[in-house]
């Protein structure tokens, strides 16, 4: 075999066909995405409307579940995360301000259940001067809505279809744009139920 330079107009043949290859790989992955759009959301929080959960409140007083009709904010955290204690005296002032425009809260604790889960929970409210309801998870609003970190808050207009999420510890931005989706959330009438 006698090796050397290629002749030019067969280089230009590879290229082209390699080109070929890239532009019809690309196409496809396009054609993918438009279908995945199309398809819409999955099944879950934010196609249905929230799961339908009811969970005991600290202290055993009964349970709380989410309710259609209101918006509401969800807020996943635990004792030993330390940026959900960032997080809560904020989420503590937003609720206190929106509470008595209608909005809801549905604190989750997601601590490990044992003997000693609801001291713990009321000693990190009290000393931090937390005084909005909390419910304790046993793992299935974590799994209802597929949290996989904490803190992280959702919004749930009136028809409890998650609007907005945030995971993270909740800054002054987010507070802000927190405090701007539920402006909104509120001024928007709730969808027309029923048939269309």
């Amino acid at each position: 075999m006698v090796s050397g330079p290629m002749a030019p107009g067969s280089s230009r043949a590879a290229d082209r066909f390699l080109w070929g290859l890239v532009a019809v790989a690309a196409a496809a992955v396009v054609v993918v995405a438009i279908a995945r759009g199309r398809a819409g959301p999955g099944p879950g929080p934010a196609a249905d409307g929230a799961p339908r959960i009811s969970l005991p409140l600290l202290d055993g007083k009964g349970v709380s579940s989410i309710e259609k009709g209101r918006v509401t904010v969800v807020d996943f955290w635990a004792t030993w995360c330390a940026p959900c204690r960032v997080s809560m005296p904020r989420l503590q002032e937003v609720w206190r301000e929106y509470s008595a425009r209608g909005v809801a809260l549905y604190s989750v604790d997601t601590d490990d259940p044992g003997e000693d889960r609801e001291a713990r929970v009321k000693e990190f409210l009290l000393r931090d001067g937390l005084t909005f309801p909390v419910v304790l998870d046993d793992g299935t609003a974590l799994k209802a809505f597929s949290i996989a970190l904490l803190p992280t808050m959702l919004v749930l207009d009136r028809d409890a279809r998650v609007i907005w999420n945030h995971s993270g510890a909740l800054t002054s931005a987010g507070e802000k744009e927190l405090r701007g989706v539920l402006d909104r959330a509120l001024a928007a009438p709730a969808a027309a139920r029923g048939g269309g």
